[in-house]
């Protein structure tokens, strides 16, 4: 990966990525690799065993990470195909990779790199079998909880975008949990991740429910995370909730 280094592509990435003092990305350090190059890598490196990941997602280079949590997504995507969501052995190593996702969870300190990720490692975790914590609900509800109440801005990050696997295969509830629970952030990122994710639980669930929920919540809801919410509403519905808010 740092053979394939580009310097105007890295100061692309760095104004982009928002790597300024003060910026939410500051002193993050890019090789300036676009994704598909990143994933081409991924590709090659497909069957890197676990214990090795490590060097990747500890890495000062953000594409590196990013290398690291895709080969994390990949093995875990190849162990939960329908025909191994309740093999013994396909759950040991999901379980191994989780772990070791939330072990790692700080190294995905942009918004990207928990974007590419959470959904597809976390997220499916909440739906399939594990032996974490006696294999309960309500022990992905405390990894998930621990997350949305850390000092960290991309661990409660993580918490509301992995939610959009749990929506995408019909369960709202996880979705709205962590939407309340975020609905007060102070940082636009969040506010973003948050009306997304709702919008995505309209769009997959149920719109109604969504609409129950801003009905619920539209005067405190900072405007950007009510303008992502309603996006695939009607253009007269959207200006009914943006007017609704202003009352």
């Amino acid at each position: 990966m740092e053979s394939l280094q580009d310097e105007k592509q890295r100061e692309v990435l760095m104004r982009f990525f928002k790597t300024g003092p003060g910026e939410y990305g500051y002193g993050d350090r890019f090789l300036g690799l676009k994704v598909p190059q990143t994933r081409e890598v991924v590709k090659a490196a497909k069957d890197t065993p676990l214990d090795e990941i490590p060097l990747l997602l500890l890495s000062e280079w953000h594409e590196v990470r990013l290398c690291g949590f895709l080969i994390l997504v990949n093995q875990f995507e190849r162990l939960a195909t329908k025909r191994f969501q309740k093999d013994a052995d396909a759950v040991r190593k999901r379980d191994d990779i989780v772990t070791m996702y939330l072990q790692y969870a700080t190294q995905a300190n942009n918004w990207d790199l928990v974007d590419l990720s959470a959904p597809k490692i976390l997220g499916h975790w909440l739906l399939l079998p594990t032996r974490l914590g006696n294999g309960t609900d309500d022990y992905k509800r405390e990894v998930l909880d621990g997350l949305a109440q850390s000092e960290s801005l991309w661990h409660k990050r993580i918490s509301m975008v992995c939610t959009w696997k749990t929506s995408q295969q019909g369960d709202p509830s996880w979705c709205l949990r962590y939407a309340e629970m975020h609905l007060h952030h102070p940082h636009d990122l969040m506010h973003k991740a948050v009306g997304w994710m709702l919008r995505e639980m309209g769009k997959r669930v149920s719109m109604d429910l969504l609409r129950e929920f801003l009905r619920q919540h539209v005067h405190e809801m900072p405007r950007t995370m009510l303008r992502y919410a309603i996006e695939k509403m009607s253009e007269t519905e959207r200006k009914e909730w943006m007017n609704y808010e202003q009352k």
